[in-house]
Protein backbone atom coordinates (compact mmCIF):
# COMPACT_ATOMS: atom_id res chain seq x y z
CA UNK A 1 0.00 0.00 0.00
CA UNK A 2 1.16 3.39 -1.02
CA UNK A 3 1.21 6.70 1.48
CA UNK A 4 2.07 9.77 -0.12
CA UNK A 5 4.10 8.22 -2.84
CA UNK A 6 6.22 5.99 -0.19
CA UNK A 7 5.40 1.94 0.83
CA UNK A 8 3.51 1.85 3.92
CA UNK A 9 4.48 -1.37 6.46
CA UNK A 10 1.69 -2.34 8.75
CA UNK A 11 3.82 -3.52 11.93
CA UNK A 12 1.62 -5.98 14.01
CA UNK A 13 1.66 -4.82 17.66
CA UNK A 14 1.12 -7.27 20.50
CA UNK A 15 -2.56 -6.39 21.09
CA UNK A 16 -3.49 -6.80 17.31
CA UNK A 17 -3.53 -3.30 16.16
CA UNK A 18 -1.39 -2.07 13.45
CA UNK A 19 0.69 1.12 12.76
CA UNK A 20 2.03 2.89 9.61
CA UNK A 21 5.91 2.86 9.45
CA UNK A 22 6.70 5.18 6.23
CA UNK A 23 10.33 3.87 6.38
CA UNK A 24 10.35 0.23 4.39
CA UNK A 25 14.32 -0.09 5.59
CA UNK A 26 13.01 -0.93 8.78
CA UNK A 27 12.46 -4.43 9.59
CA UNK A 28 8.72 -5.12 10.94
CA UNK A 29 8.95 -3.86 14.81
CA UNK A 30 12.23 -3.14 14.74
CA UNK A 31 12.41 0.20 17.02
CA UNK A 32 14.05 2.91 14.94
CA UNK A 33 17.93 3.79 15.51
CA UNK A 34 17.89 7.30 17.03
CA UNK A 35 21.37 7.63 15.60
CA UNK A 36 20.65 6.56 12.39
CA UNK A 37 21.58 8.81 9.61
CA UNK A 38 17.71 9.41 8.56
CA UNK A 39 16.88 9.73 12.39
CA UNK A 40 15.37 12.79 13.85
CA UNK A 41 18.45 13.48 16.17
CA UNK A 42 20.70 12.60 13.51
CA UNK A 43 22.98 15.58 12.48
CA UNK A 44 22.56 17.58 8.85
CA UNK A 45 26.21 18.68 8.74
CA UNK A 46 29.68 18.61 10.66
CA UNK A 47 30.60 21.59 12.70
CA UNK A 48 34.51 22.21 13.32
CA UNK A 49 36.39 25.01 15.19
CA UNK A 50 38.97 26.87 13.26
CA UNK A 51 41.79 29.25 15.11
CA UNK A 52 43.42 32.41 13.17
CA UNK A 53 46.24 32.81 15.63
CA UNK A 54 48.45 36.25 14.96
CA UNK A 55 51.58 36.95 16.11
CA UNK A 56 53.80 39.90 15.13
CA UNK A 57 57.57 38.38 14.30
CA UNK A 58 60.43 40.59 12.83
CA UNK A 59 57.94 42.98 11.84
CA UNK A 60 55.81 41.36 9.98
CA UNK A 61 52.25 40.12 11.01
CA UNK A 62 52.05 36.31 10.98
CA UNK A 63 49.72 33.53 11.10
CA UNK A 64 50.37 29.79 12.62
CA UNK A 65 49.22 26.95 9.96
CA UNK A 66 49.40 23.43 10.01
CA UNK A 67 50.10 20.86 6.75
CA UNK A 68 47.58 18.80 6.26
CA UNK A 69 48.84 15.18 5.78
CA UNK A 70 45.76 14.03 4.64
CA UNK A 71 42.99 14.21 1.60
CA UNK A 72 40.92 16.46 1.22
CA UNK A 73 43.73 19.20 0.33
CA UNK A 74 46.52 16.77 1.25
CA UNK A 75 49.96 18.84 1.44
CA UNK A 76 48.49 22.06 1.49
CA UNK A 77 48.16 24.83 4.78
CA UNK A 78 45.37 24.73 6.87
CA UNK A 79 44.21 27.08 10.12
CA UNK A 80 44.21 24.84 13.21
CA UNK A 81 41.05 23.15 14.60
CA UNK A 82 38.96 20.55 13.66
CA UNK A 83 35.79 18.61 14.66
CA UNK A 84 33.36 19.45 17.65
CA UNK A 85 32.78 16.16 19.86
CA UNK A 86 29.51 15.06 20.75
CA UNK A 87 29.82 17.00 24.33
CA UNK A 88 31.97 19.97 23.59
CA UNK A 89 31.01 23.18 23.27
CA UNK A 90 33.19 25.60 20.46
CA UNK A 91 34.71 27.05 23.16
CA UNK A 92 36.10 24.41 24.62
CA UNK A 93 36.83 22.92 21.36
CA UNK A 94 38.63 25.22 19.68
CA UNK A 95 40.71 25.35 23.10
CA UNK A 96 41.47 21.97 22.82
CA UNK A 97 42.39 22.05 19.35
CA UNK A 98 44.97 24.67 20.11
CA UNK A 99 46.70 22.96 22.59
CA UNK A 100 47.92 20.42 20.45
CA UNK A 101 49.40 22.85 17.88
CA UNK A 102 50.21 25.55 20.44
CA UNK A 103 49.79 26.46 24.26
CA UNK A 104 46.97 28.23 25.14
CA UNK A 105 48.43 30.09 27.61
CA UNK A 106 50.49 31.76 25.00
CA UNK A 107 47.26 33.47 23.99
CA UNK A 108 46.60 36.91 24.89
CA UNK A 109 43.48 37.20 23.47
CA UNK A 110 40.55 34.83 21.68
CA UNK A 111 37.46 35.93 20.41
CA UNK A 112 34.96 34.12 18.21
CA UNK A 113 35.53 35.36 14.53
CA UNK A 114 32.74 34.31 12.33
CA UNK A 115 31.01 31.41 10.85
CA UNK A 116 31.02 30.20 7.62
CA UNK A 117 28.17 27.89 6.09
CA UNK A 118 29.11 27.49 2.69
CA UNK A 119 27.29 23.90 1.60
CA UNK A 120 30.67 23.23 -0.88
CA UNK A 121 33.10 24.49 1.69
CA UNK A 122 34.34 20.78 2.08
CA UNK A 123 34.31 18.13 -0.65
CA UNK A 124 33.54 15.39 1.53
CA UNK A 125 30.42 16.50 3.19
CA UNK A 126 28.56 19.66 4.22
CA UNK A 127 30.42 21.07 7.01
CA UNK A 128 29.93 24.41 9.10
CA UNK A 129 32.91 26.40 10.48
CA UNK A 130 33.25 28.52 13.37
CA UNK A 131 36.40 30.46 13.51
CA UNK A 132 38.35 32.53 16.24
CA UNK A 133 40.94 34.38 16.21
CA UNK A 134 43.54 34.18 18.76
CA UNK A 135 46.45 36.72 19.59
CA UNK A 136 50.30 36.32 20.86
CA UNK A 137 52.68 38.85 22.20
CA UNK A 138 55.63 40.01 20.07
CA UNK A 139 58.07 38.80 23.29
CA UNK A 140 57.18 35.16 23.32
CA UNK A 141 58.06 32.33 21.01
CA UNK A 142 55.69 29.65 21.22
CA UNK A 143 56.79 25.83 20.68
CA UNK A 144 54.65 23.80 17.79
CA UNK A 145 55.23 20.58 16.25
CA UNK A 146 57.34 19.96 13.48
CA UNK A 147 54.09 20.25 11.04
CA UNK A 148 53.08 23.27 11.90
CA UNK A 149 54.75 27.00 11.38
CA UNK A 150 54.44 30.35 10.81
CA UNK A 151 53.55 32.26 7.92
CA UNK A 152 53.19 36.02 6.82
CA UNK A 153 49.72 36.87 6.59
CA UNK A 154 49.78 38.99 3.91
CA UNK A 155 51.72 36.56 1.45
CA UNK A 156 49.91 32.90 2.24
CA UNK A 157 51.02 29.58 0.78
CA UNK A 158 48.49 27.45 -1.00
CA UNK A 159 45.83 27.04 1.64
CA UNK A 160 43.32 24.61 1.93
CA UNK A 161 39.63 24.98 1.88
CA UNK A 162 38.39 28.73 2.55
CA UNK A 163 40.79 28.59 4.89
CA UNK A 164 43.10 31.98 3.43
CA UNK A 165 39.46 33.73 2.87
CA UNK A 166 39.20 33.68 7.44
CA UNK A 167 42.43 34.17 7.23
CA UNK A 168 42.08 37.47 5.95
CA UNK A 169 38.58 37.79 7.72
CA UNK A 170 40.83 37.75 10.46
CA UNK A 171 42.83 40.45 9.60
CA UNK A 172 40.20 42.77 9.12
CA UNK A 173 38.90 41.68 12.71
CA UNK A 174 42.19 42.88 14.10
CA UNK A 175 43.01 46.15 11.58
CA UNK A 176 39.24 47.24 12.69
CA UNK A 177 39.93 46.02 16.75
CA UNK A 178 42.91 48.14 16.60
CA UNK A 179 41.08 51.71 16.00
CA UNK A 180 38.91 51.37 18.81
CA UNK A 181 39.98 49.43 21.64
CA UNK A 182 42.64 48.38 23.19
CA UNK A 183 43.69 45.17 21.70
CA UNK A 184 46.97 46.11 20.83
CA UNK A 185 47.90 44.96 24.29
CA UNK A 186 47.57 41.22 23.53
CA UNK A 187 50.45 42.39 20.33
CA UNK A 188 52.92 43.73 22.30
CA UNK A 189 55.31 42.81 25.75
CA UNK A 190 54.25 43.71 29.03
CA UNK A 191 56.25 46.86 28.86
CA UNK A 192 57.76 48.38 25.50
CA UNK A 193 59.31 51.87 24.13
CA UNK A 194 56.55 53.96 21.93
CA UNK A 195 59.01 53.03 18.93
CA UNK A 196 58.74 49.73 19.41
CA UNK A 197 54.50 49.72 20.04
CA UNK A 198 54.35 51.61 17.07
CA UNK A 199 55.98 49.07 14.83
CA UNK A 200 53.73 46.29 16.34
CA UNK A 201 51.09 48.76 14.94
CA UNK A 202 52.30 49.14 11.35
CA UNK A 203 52.77 45.67 10.94
CA UNK A 204 48.93 44.40 12.00
CA UNK A 205 47.80 47.83 9.94
CA UNK A 206 49.31 47.48 7.16
CA UNK A 207 50.63 51.15 6.98
CA UNK A 208 53.01 53.41 8.43
CA UNK A 209 52.34 54.52 11.87
CA UNK A 210 53.81 57.72 13.49
CA UNK A 211 55.06 57.16 16.90
CA UNK A 212 54.65 60.92 18.20
CA UNK A 213 50.64 60.44 17.28
CA UNK A 214 50.10 57.12 18.02
CA UNK A 215 51.59 57.73 21.80
CA UNK A 216 49.21 60.91 22.45
CA UNK A 217 46.37 59.43 20.80
CA UNK A 218 46.99 56.10 23.12
CA UNK A 219 47.41 58.32 26.08
CA UNK A 220 44.46 60.58 25.58
CA UNK A 221 42.21 57.34 24.84
CA UNK A 222 43.91 55.60 28.72
CA UNK A 223 44.97 52.74 27.05
CA UNK A 224 48.53 53.28 27.97
CA UNK A 225 50.78 54.73 30.81
CA UNK A 226 54.50 55.08 31.83
CA UNK A 227 56.05 52.78 33.88
CA UNK A 228 58.55 55.23 35.04
CA UNK A 229 61.69 53.09 33.74
CA UNK A 230 63.20 53.51 30.64
CA UNK A 231 65.95 52.22 28.20
CA UNK A 232 69.16 53.11 26.76
CA UNK A 233 69.29 54.80 23.36
CA UNK A 234 70.46 52.87 20.19
CA UNK A 235 74.56 53.75 19.15
CA UNK A 236 73.36 56.85 17.77
CA UNK A 237 72.52 58.09 21.55
CA UNK A 238 70.07 60.94 22.95
CA UNK A 239 67.98 60.94 25.74
CA UNK A 240 66.96 57.31 26.93
CA UNK A 241 63.65 56.43 25.91
CA UNK A 242 60.44 56.33 27.98
CA UNK A 243 59.17 52.84 28.71
CA UNK A 244 55.16 52.43 28.53
CA UNK A 245 52.42 49.49 29.19
CA UNK A 246 49.11 49.01 28.57
CA UNK A 247 46.83 49.97 31.70
CA UNK A 248 44.59 46.95 31.12
CA UNK A 249 45.32 43.23 29.95
CA UNK A 250 41.35 42.87 29.16
CA UNK A 251 39.55 43.92 25.88
CA UNK A 252 37.81 47.56 26.66
CA UNK A 253 35.88 50.02 23.94
CA UNK A 254 38.23 53.27 24.19
CA UNK A 255 36.85 54.98 21.22
CA UNK A 256 33.52 53.72 19.55
CA UNK A 257 34.03 55.90 16.98
CA UNK A 258 37.40 56.10 16.42
CA UNK A 259 39.47 54.64 13.40
CA UNK A 260 43.39 54.43 12.63
CA UNK A 261 43.64 55.46 9.00
CA UNK A 262 46.37 55.36 6.95
CA UNK A 263 48.72 58.70 6.34
CA UNK A 264 47.38 60.55 3.63
CA UNK A 265 49.80 60.76 0.47
CA UNK A 266 50.32 64.06 -1.08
Amino acid sequence: MAVNGRDRVDTPKANGQVVADSDNSLAPGVPRDPEARDGPSAPLHAHEALSVVLQIRDGELCVLLWRRALPPCEGQWSLPGGRLTRNESLGDSIRRQLAQKVDVRDLSHLEQLETRSDPDRDPQRRTLATAYLGLVPADIDPVVPSDTGWHPAADLPPMAFDHACIVRSGRRRLRAKLGYTNVGFALAPPEFTVSELSGYYRAALGHDVAATNLRRVLLRRGQIEETGRSVRSGRSGGRPAALFRFRAHELEVTDEFAVLRPPERN
